[in-house]
């Protein structure tokens, strides 16, 4: 019997335990992230363990999230995080290099890896077939010190894409379909592996939405093959070296199979207030609307800001729409400045934030007083973006572009 991604990738990192369904391993951990807003426990955990020099191949510290600095503590505590980084020998992201998923996706994922982060959507590397975790700050600090990682062994189901998605329909739209169908707690030990004939016509970006927006399953975490579409991304990134090519045996065995054909899909909305409340822009109807956000690690990348930059270029964002973008990191934010998409984007009237997670964790653009808001982000749970009165509506940058014009909820096609 052949083996399918996630086995291939524990079967060569167990060091405890067996890949039983339901037991626990212990796994060895290559690689760890950490972001601001979890790092600096972790680090004082780290520190605790008396250890000389992290034990893992690579561990980056990203500053992505308190960056508003209001006071002196977030400050103090991006110093004190680039001390131990310095000490222990941990790549420091510096603040403004962008959000940590994005970042690590573009300069230090690697496919059949395993990568443990103290953040939840860790798993967005599954992208690029990295075995992704989000796990607690005590877990990643021992995984630093070169301890295994228990997990409990995950369901695998295997989600076949079908066909092609049509214009104006975007890899936003297959996830939330996937949590239309599952809910938000459907994917409770469970790992998503992405397979079929439609995965070829997905770029790295597109895969590392859905891998990311995964986490609101409930999933341990989602996984994309390596491929052809693989391989290209890490050419444009400069790093062929990094890539190989992983796939699944064509044997291999799945706990349980979801068909989708990317042909049938709209574009669709997370409604208020959670991820899983799904709805086309067509059965939703034209809701006004006061606020669009685009960014976060879900919808942020040179891809994603492309799409958006040709939807505005020539045009206006609506009098009582508030426009905010946030593109996912500093190579992102020069790519477009470079070749002019950021400019389209400034004369269309929206307003550019930092290279940041911001408005998805709350940190800034809280939306007025019983305010509509369409994000590209990845939650809408109640209260979650500042304002509890607020209706936070999910979406693909394609839907959110083109209801910032409009000044409603619009359907893009």
């Amino acid at each position: 019997m052949g083996k399918n991604i996630v086995e291939k990738i524990l079967s060569n990192h167990i060091i405890e335990g067996e890949l039983k369904v339901g037991t626990t391993a212990g796994i060895i951990i290559d690689r760890t992230l950490t972001q601001d807003s979890t790092g600096t426990m972790a680090y004082l955990q780290l520190e605790a363990m008396g250890i000389d020099k992290v034990k893992t191949k690579k561990s980056v510290a990203f500053v992505d999230h308190n960056m508003l600095q209001q006071g002196f503590e977030n400050a103090d505590d991006h110093k004190f995080i680039q001390t131990i980084a310095n000490k222990y020998g941990i790549y420091f992201s510096r603040p403004g290099n962008g959000i940590c998923h994005q970042v690590n996706l573009e300069r230090f994922s690697v496919p059949g890896d395993t990568l443990l982060g103290s953040d939840s959507h860790t798993p967005t590397a599954g992208g690029v077939a990295m075995l992704a975790i989000g796990a607690g700050g005590l877990d990643v600090a021992l995984a630093m010190a070169g301890e295994a990682y228990y997990i409990k062994v995950p369901k695998v189901v295997k989600v076949n894409l079908n066909g092609k998605l049509s214009p104006m329909v975007s890899s936003k739209d297959i996830i939330l379909e996937i949590l239309k169908r599952e809910t938000v707690k459907g994917g409770v030990g469970k790992v998503y592996e992405y397979g079929g004939e439609g995965v070829k016509n997905l770029s790295v970006p597109q895969r590392a939405t859905i891998t990311n927006m995964g986490a609101e399953l409930g999933a341990t975490t989602s996984i994309f093959p390596s491929d052809e579409r693989t391989k290209e991304f890490f050419i444009a990134q400069n790093r062929l070296e990094d890539w190989k090519e992983l796939s699944a045996d064509e044997d291999a065995s799945y706990d349980e199979i979801i068909e989708i054909n990317l042909e049938e899909l709209e574009p669709m909305v997370a409604a208020p207030h959670s991820p899983d409340n799904i709805k086309t822009c067509r059965e939703e109807g034209r809701i006004k609307i006061d606020q669009v956000a685009i960014g976060s690690c879900t919808n942020s990348s040179y891809e994603d800001l492309m799409k958006v930059s040709r939807i505005l270029k020539g045009r206006k964002v609506a009098d009582n729409v508030s426009l905010v973008i946030a593109p996912g990191s500093r190579q992102v934010m020069e790519m477009i400045a470079r070749n002019g998409a950021l400019g389209d984007i400034i004369s269309s009237g929206a307003r550019i934030l930092e290279n940041s997670c911001g408005p998805c964790i709350g940190m800034g653009q809280s939306p007025g007083t019983d305010a509509v808001s369409i994000r590209t982000f990845n939650r809408n749970f109640y209260g979650r973006s500042g304002t509890n009165s607020a209706k936070v509506y999910l979406s693909s940058p394609e839907v959110a572009a083109v209801s910032a014009i409009y000044g409603c909820l619009m359907d893009p096609r």
